[in-house]
């Protein structure tokens, strides 16, 4: 059994501003997605993302041609305003969250590692407090649910699909990590790549979560062993 490690004062303030912040990303997206519904039911169109909304739906609130009620035109500038005001607060709070990312030494070093940022690197020192209350990387890995499901009985061995188990937030936060590495890797095209072995093989997705999962293990062997992330480490053999 696993249970929930002990955070300090620090470690709940950091979380909070993250909990706060995941919050307005859902309420900046769902605005979003309220602004483009309410444009499409007009027959008014407008791309998926929300860069789109800010730089399509001014423009189509002031076109005189597509005969919008004038009240309508009122309700979607509010609705802008609020997005503006979403996204004013997650910058900010981003800001705060990356002011305490530098002072932290264990989040800095947490952020050398392909695939980590800041966001993600004071969420993992945040979250996961002494790494050495897990026995191993797998199982930091099975605590963040990046590893697959298991049927075995009678020493045969079923892995199912991943358990999805864990903290959900930081599971996301290391496989779209994940998918950044994969799309630069992907630009090298370097056939000795770890990552682009792993495309060859299966698609991207099962190559996000595998290299979300190898992240995953790093991150416990830096935090652990206290070490700085290295390219291309090899573990020394030991010695007879």
């Amino acid at each position: 059994m696993r249970f929930v490690p002990i955070k300090n004062v620090e470690q709940q303030a950091v979380l909070a501003l993250h909990r706060v912040r995941q919050g307005f990303v859902k309420a900046r997206t769902a605005q979003a997605n309220q602004i483009r519904g309410l444009l499409g039911e007009f027959g008014l169109v407008v791309p998926q993302g929300i860069g789109y909304i800010a730089s399509r739906v001014p423009e189509l609130i002031e076109d005189a041609d597509n005969e919008l009620p004038g009240s309508f035109r009122v309700l979607v500038q509010r609705l802008l305003d609020h997005l503006k005001e979403l996204e004013r607060q997650v910058e900010e709070l981003e800001a705060q969250i990356q002011a305490w990312h530098r002072s932290s030494d264990l989040s800095s070093r947490l952020a050398q590692v392909p695939g980590i940022g800041p966001i993600t690197a004071s969420a993992l020192v945040a979250s996961i407090g002494d790494a050495k209350n897990f026995d191993g990387g797998r199982q930091l890995a099975a605590w963040l649910g990046l590893v697959p499901r298991q049927h075995s009985s009678g020493g045969k061995s079923n892995l199912l699909g991943m358990s999805k188990r864990g903290d959900s937030y930081l599971r996301t936060l290391l496989i779209h990590g994940a998918r950044s590495v994969i799309y630069r890797a992907g630009q090298k095209a370097d056939p000795c790549s770890w990552v682009n072995a792993v495309v060859q093989r299966r698609n991207k997705n099962v190559a996000a979560v595998a290299l979300a999962n190898k992240n995953a293990r790093i991150v416990w062997a830096l935090l652990a062993h206290d070490r700085r992330y290295e390219t291309g480490y090899r573990k020394a053999a030991k010695v007879a």
